[in-house]
């Protein structure tokens, strides 16, 4: 075998034994120094991310000190079984471009890679039983969301595991009494509100404009446009099941 031959036979086991990271690459190792640090943890569909996502995802990180946060797109969401989504593989190709420049931000896949249905409680517990307790986690939900809490999947094992924190947009907060009622629903859980000033905007809306033959420019990042009109997603006869 030549020096070259070597070199490169070196280099292709170097790839082989790197460790693949449990949740992303930019914070597989959050906390490892012992020091206390914030989580946020943002799911969902990401069909396809937008503007007002990653505004939300930045407003939250401010409001409440968090070191990072992880945009974990789901695999196959329970609630949406019935309707026709991008394949997940490219809503978490979309994820990654549209927060590459933000070092706040990563993606993990973690929730693709387990296949079968999405439930949060299956992430919560991987997330929990990967990082060290010096790491507080913070789940981000819309408050439409988080209203029924309380009906997930193994709620009452939730509040062990991390923060909620539920977004609401100026104009559309829940009353005192909705909040109690959400509190009161699910007593294991510490619920969070927050109203941020993200972009009135939403994944339904883009995929709608784009069936017209409008342009999204402007409402999600320009990666994520240019990847879009590559591949021909959200055309109505190019949307499919993943």
């Amino acid at each position: 075998m030549s020096g070259i031959d070597v070199f490169e036979a070196l280099r292709a086991a170097s790839r082989t034994d790197r460790r693949s990271p449990i949740v992303c690459e930019r914070f597989d190792d959050l906390g490892a120094d012992g020091e206390p640090c914030r989580l946020g943890i943002m799911g969902g569909t990401f069909d396809p991310i937008h503007n007002g996502h990653l505004a939300c995802a930045e407003q939250v990180r401010e409001a409440f000190d968090l070191d990072a946060i992880v945009f974990i797109p789901t695999g196959s969401p329970v609630f949406k079984r019935d309707q026709r989504i991008a394949p997940a593989r490219e809503r978490l190709a979309m994820c990654r471009a549209a927060t590459a420049d933000n070092l706040h931000f990563d993606v993990s896949d973690m929730e693709i890679a387990r296949g079968g249905d999405t439930y949060t409680i299956d992430t919560l517990r991987t997330l929990r039983s990967h990082y060290p307790d010096n790491v507080e986690l913070f789940f981000i939900a819309g408050s439409d969301a988080i209203a029924s809490v309380s009906k997930w999947k193994d709620s009452d094992e939730m509040g062990c595991l991390a923060r909620f924190i539920a977004v609401e947009r100026p104009g559309s907060e829940l009353s005192l009494t909705q909040r109690e009622a959400i509190v009161k629903g699910a007593p294991n859980i510490d619920l969070l509100f927050v109203t941020i000033e993200a972009l009135a905007i939403s994944s339904s809306e883009l995929r709608a404009r784009l069936v017209a033959g409008k342009s999204i420019r402007y409402l999600t990042p320009q990666v994520v446009v240019d990847h879009l009109m590559e591949h021909g997603f959200y055309r109505e006869e190019a949307v499919s099941h993943d």
